[in-house]
């Protein structure tokens, strides 16, 4: 996939995704990386987890170019396949596997096969080398010509990759794991062909005893089968689990992807089609029926239903849709038969645009794994040097050959730091993944760093804490309304509204609809501009609309709805006059509806450290009366603010000391977004929201800020504790072979266990839940 961007210099730049092949360990990705940037005018960087490049291209850069230095670097490099595709290729193949296209949890697939057959053969040859070993039972008069026998398939078909990759990365100058892989098992097993052969070690009735210290020994009687075949088969274990924990990793992704709907059935010449959802083009009218996916964006134009969103957006409860309103593509058809036409297809649906952003993100690179992966480049050679350090160190004080040789090998094995490597993409894979899960979209591993430090969260009001539309949310009556109840008053009045096209009109026409179902057809309507409306329902002479309106028809209001009306405009509520038959009868309140979970979301976003500022244009009367209903300080109000004013607000904060979050919505918004130190944009606002937004919340309930803050920081302190234990181990473990109390066995189990651990640690990210309990 490729996208024009903008460079640095402000020159149009191409930017483009390669899948890369033949990476084992980080050092490679490292490689990879540097030769890319080396190239003029490319800026890329290199994921080993995702086996993906992300590169910037100047002027003048082809794809070829690029793809020509990776081969030259000793790897391959191809663009990826469409999303659709890559996630189709990748179930069929894990049907055929009999696994079910879970995105590996439960089988291998086709890529994994081969490794796990080596794994398989190694351990079942291995298993007897190390026990015959081990054990001085078991070393029968020839056991060490069986050892050979038994080990010489592990070392030279079981590490075969390991081999292979080693070479490949000397005829270019380079050295990687898989370098310190082939020297240290290569070693071992040459050294224990020398001693059989050459040395007294293939006489028979030969025994020696497995030991973690060092001793003084003759080397000519020792061999390190063993050693040879168990590092063999506890690193291949290791790349196979860290392979599956890999796919596990990204099985969210890959569900995303899978999402939407195969087929749709278009209307073509009045006749219903079905055709495959990729062959939808935007104008397309199509048939969803009770129980089938949306196939794509778009506005439904007959029928009604309720919606099941929850599999894209995490939220559980369906939502009622009908003639005009917009529906996503990928969203479950839970009742009614509907007839939508397309209004976004292929990328640019929702689906695509999330599963973007998703795989960006992951793609991406926190600052600590950039030092890693510097640390990883020169780790190599440096090793390299310790081992022979550590072989000189213990001849020159006289262990012996057989002691200086298993410190050297034992340097070799531990000090793979693949773990390095696996710190970040795995926890940034399955984090990423799991607010998709959950309706939150991260963009890059940089948001992460942000939301540690932000301090102050700016809230938008309209939209963000309030429902973003005129709500009919009070009826007062008068004392003495009699008969004339608050279902009179709603009926009446409702009907009236429900001819008006005005915002305000259709609030009350709406709530009262919702509250006392049809409402019945007005036989005489008039519009009185800027005043109200008025006419004649079931008999009535009705009237509804400012008190001037009333004023006009010599009607008073009595002194509890005067007091009523005051009271509620105080409160920043639009204040509507009710009265028939020469009465005044009840006073309704409308005003654009805080949400039901906005006080909540904001009581976890202070326990998450963050200090609330409500930020709206409306007066400071309707925003205190919002920020009072919410748990905002009436000093972290700020109102009256024009919306080109809402940047300066945040430049303000921030010049105050206060790391700052904004959330929002609007076109308006996009500015201060852009402007804060995190952007937390709702995925039910504006395209050019969400686009300069850090973060987006695909439902519009703010609770998914607090979660997306907590998920945020969860997957930062998970990568940081994966670095910490990749660091901590090489530390730990490097004195320990170089001092000679490791043996290169164990050395091989504990350095694949480190991979594995750092992987399995990333994987708790999965149980993350929304504080709702949302899963």
């Amino acid at each position: 996939m490729s996208t024009t961007t903008q460079s640095t210099h402000g020159a149009p730049a191409d930017e483009v995704e390669l899948t890369i092949g033949g990476m084992t360990c980080a050092s490679c990705a490292a490689r990879v990386e540097k030769k890319l940037n080396r190239m003029t005018g490319v800026d890329a960087t290199v994921n080993y987890a995702t086996e993906k490049a992300k590169v910037t291209m100047g002027e003048g850069v082809q794809v070829a170019d690029l793809i020509a230095t990776v081969e030259a670097t000793g790897y391959t490099a191809a663009p990826p396949a469409p999303a659709r595709t890559r996630a189709t290729e990748e179930t069929a193949s894990a049907r055929a596997d009999g696994t079910g296209g879970d995105g590996g949890d439960d089988g291998d697939s086709a890529e994994l096969r081969p490794l796990r057959q080596r794994l398989i053969g190694s351990v079942v040859l291995a298993v007897p080398v190390i026990a015959m070993a081990m054990v001085p039972a078991l070393q029968f008069q020839y056991w060490q010509w069986l050892s050979l026998t038994l080990a010489a398939p592990v070392v030279v078909w079981g590490a075969w990759p390991f081999h292979r990759a080693a070479w490949t990365n000397l005829r270019h100058g380079a050295a990687t794991m898989d370098t310190l892989i082939s020297l240290g098992t290569s070693a071992a097993m040459l050294w224990s062909l020398w001693a059989l052969f050459f040395g007294t070690a293939g006489e028979p009735g030969m025994t020696h005893h497995f030991e973690l210290s060092i001793a003084r020994t003759d080397g000519a009687a020792n061999i390190y089968l063993e050693a040879a075949a168990g590092v063999t088969a506890f690193i291949l274990a290791g790349r196979y689990f860290e392979a599956r924990s890999k796919r596990k990793a990204g099985a969210a992704l890959r569900a995303l992807m899978e999402l939407g709907a195969k087929e749709v059935t278009v209307l073509r010449d009045g006749r219903e089609v079905r055709i495959p959802t990729g062959e939808l083009a935007v104008g397309d009218r199509f048939v969803v029926r009770p129980g089938e996916k949306i196939a794509t964006d778009g506005t439904v134009t007959e029928g009604s239903s309720a919606i099941d969103a929850s599999m894209l957006t995490g939220e559980s409860v369906p939502v009622e849709v009908g003639a005009g309103d917009t529906v996503t593509g990928a969203t479950l058809n839970a009742g009614g038969r509907l007839v939508v036409e397309a209004t976004r297809v292929g990328s640019d649906t929702q689906l695509a645009r999330m599963a973007k952003l998703v795989e960006d993100a992951q793609n991406g690179k926190a600052a600590a794994q950039r030092l890693a992966d510097r640390i990883s480049a020169v780790f190599v050679p440096v090793v390299i040097v310790l081992a022979l350090g550590t072989l000189v160190f213990w001849l020159a004080s006289g262990a012996g050959l057989t002691a200086a040789f298993t410190a050297a090998v034992a340097v070799l094995i531990i000090a793979c730091p693949c773990a390095l490597g696996l710190a970040t993409p795995t926890a940034l894979m399955v984090g990423t993944g799991r607010g998709a899960q959950l309706g939150i979209l991260i963009k890059g591993p940089e948001v992460l760093e942000t939301t540690r430090k932000a301090d102050t969260v700016v809230l938008d009001k309209t939209g963000t804490v309030t429902t973003g539309e005129m709500t009919l949310l009070e009826t007062r009556l008068r004392k003495d309304a009699g008969a004339a109840g608050e279902e009179q008053v709603l009926r009446l009045a409702g009907a009236l509204e429900n001819a008006s096209e005005h915002p305000i009109a259709q609030a009350v026409a709406k709530g009262a609809a919702q509250r006392y179902g049809t409402l019945p057809a007005p036989e005489d309507f008039a519009n009185v501009p800027g005043l109200g409306v008025q006419g004649v329902v079931e008999g009535h002479a009705v009237l509804v609309g400012r008190e001037k309106l009333a004023e006009e028809w010599a009607l008073e209001l009595p002194a509890e709805l005067a007091e009523a009306k005051a009271r509620a405009e105080r409160a920043g509520r639009t204040a509507i006059v009710v009265a028939w038959d020469g009465e005044v009868h009840a006073v309704l309140e409308v005003a654009d509806a805080v949400k039901p979970t906005s006080a909540e979301a904001i009581r976890r976003l202070r326990g998450l450290g963050l200090t609330p500022v409500l930020l709206t244009g409306d007066n400071r009367a309707v925003a205190e009366a919002v920020a009072a209903e919410v748990g905002i300080a009436p000093e972290d109000v700020v109102a009256e603010v024009m919306p080109e004013d809402k940047v300066s607000v945040v430049k303000r904060l921030q010049d105050e000391g206060r790391s700052v979050a904004m959330v929002g919505d609007g076109v308006n918004d996009a500015a201060a977004l852009a402007q804060a130190d995190l952007g937390l944009a709702m995925g039910t606002g504006t395209d050019a929201a969400i686009e300069a937004g850090d973060l987006t919340l695909v439902r519009g309930d703010l609770r998914a800020a607090a979660d997306a803050i907590r998920l945020s920081r969860r997957t930062l302190g998970t990568i940081r504790s994966n670095l910490f234990w990749a660091f901590a181990y090489n530390v730990a473990a490097l004195p320990l072979a170089a001092a000679g109390l490791l043996n290169p066995m164990i050395a091989g189990a504990a350095m694949a266990f480190s991979s594995v651990f750092v992987v399995g640690n990333s994987l708790r990210l999965r149980g993350f839940r929304a504080a709702d309990g949302r899963s």
